[in-house]
């Protein structure tokens, strides 16, 4: 079974390296097959850059928001524990019950105030691909390309082939940050 894989690496590597040219004059890859690294598309293009600020910003938002109630709660809860000793334990009990009920109305909160930076994050992501498709498209078009590859997924390859930089230049040339993009819903 070894021996087969080695034999497949190989002819896989000699078709990759036999279909691909490089012109010198163009920067033009010519090949059957490319291969992007969609993450690095993403991470450093102006669109990505952009959306990686905002969503940043926002956490950190959230996040000094969260250590601000954190330390309100904690001084209310040191309150209550001194108010104990003058109630009843009846009273105290539903003093204590309207905390526990409020603490975990502001934990709903503050969740759902993080899970819509996720969806955030999840629609820009999806701008992204509709935005990238089309110059993807293009370039394999260039390239005579029948198909592009997540770079990760492909197990030995011409560095010819990947057309990462290409993209994130044409990318960033006909979007730049994308923010014209937004669906505001």
């Amino acid at each position: 079974m070894t021996r087969q894989l080695h034999i497949l690496f190989v002819v896989l590597a000699s078709f990759l390296v036999s279909t691909t040219v490089v012109s010198q004059t163009s920067d033009v890859t010519v090949s059957a097959i490319l291969t992007v690294e969609s993450d690095r598309l993403f991470a450093e293009s102006e669109f990505g850059l952009r959306v990686g600020r905002e969503i940043e910003a926002a956490q950190s938002i959230l996040l000094a928001e969260n250590r601000k109630i954190e330390a309100e709660l904690t001084a209310e809860e040191k309150a209550l524990t001194e108010k104990r000793k003058q109630m009843t334990a009846q009273d105290f009990r539903a003093v204590a019950d309207a905390f526990d009920v409020r603490v975990q109305d502001i934990r709903r909160i503050q969740d759902t105030k993080a899970g819509k930076i996720e969806q955030l994050r999840d629609q820009e992501q999806v701008a992204f691909v509709n935005a990238t498709r089309p110059i993807l498209v293009e370039l394999m078009q260039d390239a005579g390309a029948s198909v592009i590859m997540e770079r990760r997924t492909v197990l030995a390859s011409n560095d010819a082939i990947d057309i990462t930089d290409r993209a994130i230049a044409r990318l960033n040339l006909a979007i730049g940050d994308g923010a014209g993009l937004r669906q505001i819903p």
